[in-house]
């Protein structure tokens, strides 16, 4: 149930990005694909849909995503996502073969990219800005 949750809140917080935040949008200058998140036992999908600078997302499967990322299990996908190294949680995972990768890797460096945009700014930061 939380990774669920995890997967909707993430294409709620990229779709604000996608309207509110210029180096967000400029990331998904000149991309329209679809990428999905889901567990290996097709039980949690969502797939996002990258089109005119803007994410929307979806429950369920894609027809055929640029990539797709697979985990095992939800409790692992929600550990994997929140890991304080989230760099470190993907290797182990895909080298214990916890976590599939399908379609293209690339584009999976560059989701991974994505999510740096997607952090509440610490109050720290809304002082400075």
């Amino acid at each position: 149930m939380k990774f669920r949750f995890l997967l909707w809140m993430l294409g709620r917080l990229m779709a604000k990005a996608s309207r509110d935040n210029p180096a967000f949008r400029q990331q998904l200058e000149g991309r329209d694909l679809v990428f999905q998140l889901h567990t290996l036992d097709g039980k949690v999908a969502r797939h996002f849909i990258v089109e005119n600078q803007r994410i929307t997302s979806k429950r369920g499967t894609a027809g055929e995503p640029a990539f797709a990322i697979g985990f095992k299990d939800g409790g692992y996908g929600y550990a994997t996502l929140t890991a304080k190294n989230k760099q470190l949680a993907f290797m182990q995972g895909i080298q214990n073969k916890d976590i599939e990768i399908q379609g293209n890797p690339a584009l999976v460096i560059w989701f991974q990219g994505l999510t740096k945009y997607l952090r509440p700014k610490r109050t720290a930061d809304k002082k400075a800005a």
